[in-house]
């Protein structure tokens, strides 16, 4: 016998498949006592079909695989003379289209998981992108701020004031910008505690040596503030005051205090 021939003929691909017939079986299991080649072509395609199975994910539906082979006994439909023949010729063509399709579904699942990768990877991109983008946006609007801020600041008539931390606060610290020509106000809180709920800060300055209410105090810890424009300071404080302001400055909540310097 052949054995080269019988290894190549497809019937141990059917066999595998669950497409043999019990005298099929009953041969490959009579010539693999006989021949150890067979042992190792049918542990060959074993193997294969194992490893191939595991990388690349599911075979084809079972329903998909009943139609193909439907479709192979009709191709294949003989007179009863010629069955023996034909019966093996077909085993070994639907072997290799069960093969064929089973190899087929693998290749989709595989470009599938590659597609999945891909666009995953340029959804990460996409958002990467659009962050730089929001970032640098941020940062430009904080150089336009800073920009804007340096000019008041350093425009001529305008004068700064530093108030430094009264007794108990040392650490608190805030700076005024009083443009004496216009007579606006500006205010950085350079280092002011964070303010409880239900409380704001406000800023006084001291005219004719009375407190006269000079602004709220919000948002003010990174770039200038406008406050309300004031006439004749000798000095400026903060103190902390209900949400809204007071009329007149709760001495006690006083946080930090600046003389103006002539």
């Amino acid at each position: 016998m052949d054995i080269k021939a019988y290894i190549e003929s497809g019937v141990i691909e059917s066999y595998l498949l669950g497409m043999a017939d019990a005298e099929e079986v009953a041969e490959l299991q009579r010539l693999s006592l006989e021949y150890p080649e067979v042992v190792a072509a049918i542990k060959e395609r074993e193997q294969w079909l194992r490893e191939f199975s595991e990388a690349t994910g599911r075979p084809a539906s079972g329903g998909t695989k009943e139609q193909l082979l439907k479709s192979l006994h009709k191709e294949f439909a003989v007179t009863s003379g010629s069955v023996h023949v034909i019966n093996r010729r077909f085993k070994f063509v639907a072997a290799a289209a069960v093969l064929a399709l089973f190899v087929s579904a693998a290749g989709n699942v595989y470009l599938y998981r590659k597609y999945t990768k891909a666009t995953g990877d340029f959804v990460a991109l996409q958002k990467e992108q659009m962050q730089l983008l929001a970032d640098n946006q941020s940062y430009h609007a904080r150089l336009t701020t800073f920009d804007h801020d340096l000019k008041i600041m350093s425009q001529a008539g305008v004068i700064k004031v530093p108030l430094a931390g009264v007794k108990g606060k040392e650490g608190s610290l805030a700076t005024v910008y009083w443009d004496m020509q216009s007579r606006e106000v500006y205010l950085i809180a350079n280092n002011l505690p964070a303010v409880p709920p239900g409380k704001q800060y406000q800023l006084w300055a001291l005219v004719d040596g009375k407190p006269v209410d000079a602004g709220m105090i919000s948002d003010c810890a990174f770039s200038l503030c406008y406050l309300k424009r004031v006439v004749n300071a000798a000095a400026f404080a903060i103190t902390l005051e209900k949400a809204g302001g007071s009329a007149a400055p709760t001495l006690d909540q006083m946080f930090v205090i600046g003389n103006v310097k002539s």
